[in-house]
């Protein structure tokens, strides 16, 4: 005998199928919230780019860089090559995420105390301080000197990409140290873009998006949580001001994400009390064999139950959730495609040897590996940090060639120091070869690291 289904039966089973789109972009989602995909991504825009740029429709590509586009209301308009609202504006979405995740571990992550901190940001200034001086070395005097900042910098969706690359049986310990030693080495690419690369100050600006910073500072401060303030702050007024003022508008993006609210209005134990009442009501309003829509009163409960589950996260980290898959699969890529393109000459050692490419390649394959590895040592050597359980000197080694992918900051960095100068493709072919060669000796030491281990 064949049992009948109840309308009630039919009603919850229609709620419960998927949409007929979901088969198609389910496998998307799972690319873009997966760490390989950042690294997969930049690498097939670089390609691209690269091609682009040294085939017969180079002219297309410079084209496309210097498409002007224009942005504004009324009377107050910019009009700008695309490649710069690229490079000030989607990548203050970049820099902006950067914050929100500089903060949270500051709050309550590896770098919220001291003795936690010590060990990546010891080693973060091994590895920034070392590749400076390499770099330093090779172009004293010269008028690529003003490149040191340039193999400072590690690429963290890049370097972390690489490391999930080697799978589940690399130790949680790694993976944790080398975030931290990637967000400690982001902080200080900001500060050395905001001091030492900042063309002429317009104070009057300057003064402008200090009031609209003590503006986002005060919202936090009153308790307002809605993003929509937020935006209109940060991007309305302290990234535009920045944007006027000389200093680079993607350090507005780290000061706005530095005045999110990072603290939750209910405690968890309020959460489920709360969330349990309201399951409760939500349960008494079903009505059996009911309509589709749901009721008024089951309507109610459930949007009470989201603004419980709203207050009982934090603003920072729903926003870090929500722009992070934009960062992976939009913004980085396109920054990629606009500033990897470098047209290659006929005899690619001639530019390599140029001490510009020189002294990134020098930068990033040794200085970050060796001070990374020598902070660390000095770090536990003097008793500031212990060796994370689990970890070897091969691992931070292997963690200190991983910092050395340089790419999307490194790039950054050097459009800012040569922009459209001679040094420009020289830097460029330094920083692509390098990152790649830095990468691959990261891979393939903590590969053998791995294997040692399982024999």
């Amino acid at each position: 005998m064949k049992h009948r289904a109840t309308p009630q039966t039919r009603t919850e089973s229609d709620s419960q199928q998927a949409p007929l789109i979901q088969p198609v972009v389910e496998p998307f989602q799972k690319f873009i919230h997966a760490e390989s995909a950042a690294g997969i991504l930049l690498m097939l825009s670089t390609v691209t780019a690269l091609l682009w740029a040294n085939s017969p429709w180079a002219e297309a590509y410079a084209s496309f860089r210097r498409l002007p586009v224009t942005l504004g209301v009324s009377d107050f308009v910019l009009t700008e090559p695309l490649v710069l609202w690229i490079n000030d504006g989607l990548m203050a979405m970049f820099f902006f995420v950067i914050g929100l995740e500089i903060k949270r571990e500051v709050l309550v992550g590896e770098l919220s105390s001291l003795r936690q901190a010590a060990l990546p940001l010891v080693a973060a200034v091994g590895g920034a301080i070392l590749p400076a001086l390499l770099y330093t070395a090779f172009n004293m005097g010269t008028a690529g000197a003003k490149g040191w900042g340039i193999p400072m910098a590690t690429d963290i969706a890049f370097s972390l990409g690489i490391l999930s690359l080697l799978g589940k049986q690399v130790p949680l310990a790694l993976k944790v140290f080398l975030v931290a030693l990637a967000i400690a080495d982001d902080l200080g690419a900001v500060l050395i873009i905001a001091f030492f690369y900042t063309s002429k100050i317009s104070w009057v600006s300057l003064e402008l998006g200090a009031g609209f910073l003590l503006a986002l500072i005060g919202a936090n401060a009153l308790g307002i949580r809605h993003p929509l303030v937020y935006g209109i702050l940060g991007i309305g007024g302290l990234w535009l001001a920045f944007f006027l003022s000389g200093v680079h508008p993607t350090i507005a993006g780290v000061l706005a994400a530095f005045t999110i609210p990072a603290r939750t209005r209910l405690s968890g134990e309020e959460f489920i009390t709360r969330g349990r009442a309201l399951l409760d009501k939500f349960q008494k309003a079903m009505e059996p064999g009911g309509p589709p829509l749901a009721s008024k009163t089951r309507q109610n409960v459930a949007s009470r139950m989201q603004e419980a589950a709203a207050e009982a996260g934090t603003p920072l980290q729903r926003l870090e959730q929500a722009l992070h898959p934009w960062v992976t699969a939009i913004v980085l890529p396109v920054f990629a495609l606009a500033n990897a393109g470098v047209t290659i000459e006929r005899d690619p050692l001639a530019t390599l040897s140029h001490p510009v490419a020189l002294g990134i390649l020098a930068g990033l394959i040794i200085g970050k590996p060796v001070g990374v590895t020598v902070g660390s040592w000095f770090a536990i050597r003097v008793g500031l940090a212990t060796m994370p359980p689990g970890l070897t000197w091969r691992h931070i080694l292997g963690t200190g060639f991983l910092a050395g992918i340089g790419f999307t900051m490194s790039l950054f960095i050097e459009g800012l120091a040569f922009g459209k100068t001679s040094l420009d493709a020289p830097a460029k072919v330094g920083i692509l070869t390098a990152s790649t060669v830095a990468g691959t000796l990261g891979w393939l030491l903590l590969k053998r690291s791995r294997q040692a281990k399982e024999e």
